[in-house]
């Protein structure tokens, strides 16, 4: 099956001649600066944040630059009033060629001001980076298609097809409103697309800063959140017993912590890794080829888990994300509970994943349970040359040398939710990491000012081709 999908990359790539050539456009900046910047300083965070104002703004913006009412439309669902999100469209010439959907989240992950170095919601520029929630995850591109349709409107270029924008909310907050999942099932006309171009691809830079290689994502896993609780009757302080709460949960999530899922791989993460391993050679390159071979290979195993980003694609992965446990200082906690995020490996279900994190756990006390389930597993999109292949031309000559590779993306991404309505979604961004991937979801989350210029130069120019 890899060398099947690796043919078909390879045929796709003698198709490029074919397609229309581009100018690279070089226009100003400033409109794009102030857009983005506008929409990094809106706080879209679940708990105090309004991505309905700030796809109000966004709205503006495309209706100053002469999109009309009827192509411009700010959505919300009752009861959520502040999860709203944009839809907006510039109609092609032809009828009856199928749209492309230019997709993307504007909320963020929460953000305390007392743990940051600069404020989270205020856009700063620092040796050659912008400081702030949301300016990679996804802000960045959220902001690059509204300024693309603004580019659009302005030389007054007309697609032949037309191309779509849907900006929604509620990616980064599990069980809460999704309007990406809205769309698909309640106004599934409206995003009617051949497919759509979302987050989730992207470069991948070293630790000196220098590209490694561009990936297009087409798959990822299922993320899951599992509730893990003990209770017990408590008691005052000064009488320890040897059930407490607390501590049986501590000893618990020890145990999950140390177990490692087993080393899986499918066409994608296999054919990543062939790839990755002739880019990285030395040791790690070896350890690649190594499990490969024998997906038991401790020692090969050893040497890519010292890796985060291959950690995270080799296996299903859990870990512990919240904790809140006891009712008073002088007590005895009655109850102690922890959520844990899995991502899984396509092909594992959620039900095997919470036996074995009771089996690992090993505690006669601990209740696991499911939570708010996210999505369901969705089928990786077709390697489909007319997708795969103006990207990869692309890229190729914006940054030529550079590899060029298929991933699975270990997150969750929106695509979740429209691959399975018959919108098949890719993951191309443009937008190179850092080896520390940014600091998304994290502190002093940042992106490169140049990733971010010469992703926006990409994504208008890679739309363009799409709308031909």
């Amino acid at each position: 099956m890899v060398r099947r999908m690796l043919g078909v990359v390879s045929a796709a790539a003698l198709m490029l001649s074919s397609l229309p050539a581009v100018a690279a456009p070089t226009p100003d900046e400033t409109g794009f600066r102030e857009l983005y910047k506008e929409l990094v300083e809106t706080n879209t965070s679940l708990s105090v944040g309004d991505c309905t104002v700030a796809a109000t703004k966004l709205a503006a913006r495309l209706k100053a630059a002469g999109y009309p009412d009827s192509d411009v439309q700010v959505w919300t669902e009752p009861g959520h009033p502040k999860e709203g999100g944009l839809f907006a469209k510039l109609p092609g010439k032809d009828a009856g060629a199928k749209a492309v959907l230019m997709l993307a989240h504007i909320d963020v992950v929460e953000a305390k001001r007392e743990d940051w170095t600069r404020d989270p919601f205020k856009l700063v520029e620092e040796n050659g980076f912008l400081f702030g929630r949301g300016t990679f995850d996804d802000k960045a591109q959220a902001a690059i298609w509204v300024d693309t349709l603004i580019r659009y409107k302005q030389e007054k270029y007309v697609p032949r097809r037309t191309i779509k924008l849907a900006l929604t909310c509620g990616e980064e907050s599990s069980g809460a409103f999704n309007g990406a999942e809205y769309l698909a099932k309640n106004k599934r006309e409206l995003i009617d697309a051949a497919f759509a171009i979302n987050e989730g691809g992207g470069g991948e830079l070293n630790a000196a800063g220098k590209p490694v290689a561009m990936n297009i994502m087409v798959g990822e896993k299922l993320p899951q959140d599992y509730t893990l609780e003990i209770t017990n009757p408590g008691g005052h302080s000064s009488r320890p017993v040897p059930d407490n709460a607390i501590n049986q949960l501590a000893t618990a999530l020890t145990r999950i912590a140390a177990y490692k899922f087993p080393v899986e791989f499918n066409d994608t993460t296999h054919g990543y890794f062939k790839e990755m391993a002739k880019i990285k050679g030395g040791k790690e390159g070896e350890a690649m080829l190594a499990l490969l071979k024998n997906p038991k290979d401790a020692k090969a195993e050893a040497t890519l888990n010292a890796n985060p980003d291959y950690y995270r694609i080799l296996r299903t992965t859990c870990i512990a994300t919240t904790l809140e446990a006891g009712h008073a200082t002088n007590a005895l906690p009655q109850r102690a509970r922890a959520n844990v995020n899995c991502r899984i490996f396509p092909g594992t279900s959620v039900e095997a994943v919470q036996k074995t994190l009771e089996t690992a756990a090993a505690t006669k006390q601990l209740k696991i349970t499911l939570r708010n389930k996210r999505s369901d597993a969705a089928p990786p999109p077709p390697i489909d040359p007319k997708v795969i292949g103006p990207a990869q031309k692309l890229a190729a000559e914006m940054w030529p040398g550079v590899p060029q590779l298929f991933m699975m993306q270990a997150g969750a991404t929106d695509g979740a939710f429209l691959t399975p309505v018959g919108i098949p979604t890719y993951g191309i961004s443009g937008i190179f990491a850092e080896a520390d991937f940014n600091g998304m979801h994290g502190l002093n989350e940042r992106i490169r000012v140049k990733s971010l210029m010469d992703a926006r130069t990409y994504l208008y120019r890679l739309m363009k081709a799409y709308g031909e």
